[in-house]
């Protein structure tokens, strides 16, 4: 099966640290690596919420691009969702 391009933006807590924050990077680019490509990773670094999400007022945001089977996705977003020190999500199929 053909694999699809795709972008996700995660905002991390920054209350866990640099390292903290390095580390779940890490974790992800190397589940995405695993199950696809990464094409990109793109630290936005720590920026302000528009609104306080669990009682913090700042995120450290990351994008990726990656490209990988259509399921996988769905996997993803189940491993951000058990995933301490994660604040917000979002994963977008790019147009082709």
């Amino acid at each position: 099966m053909a694999k699809v391009n795709y972008e996700t933006v995660i905002v991390l807590s920054t209350k866990q640290g640099e390292e903290g924050i390095k580390a779940l990077i890490e974790k992800f680019q190397t589940l995405i690596a695993q199950n696809g490509t990464v094409d990109s990773v793109d630290e936005w670094g720590k920026r302000r919420l528009a609104y306080e999400i669990d009682h913090e007022n700042e995120g450290y945001y990351v994008l990726i691009n990656f490209s990988c089977e259509p399921e996988f996705p769905a996997e993803l977003d189940r491993v951000y969702k058990i995933t301490s020190g994660i604040l917000r999500t979002l994963i977008i199929k790019k147009e082709q």
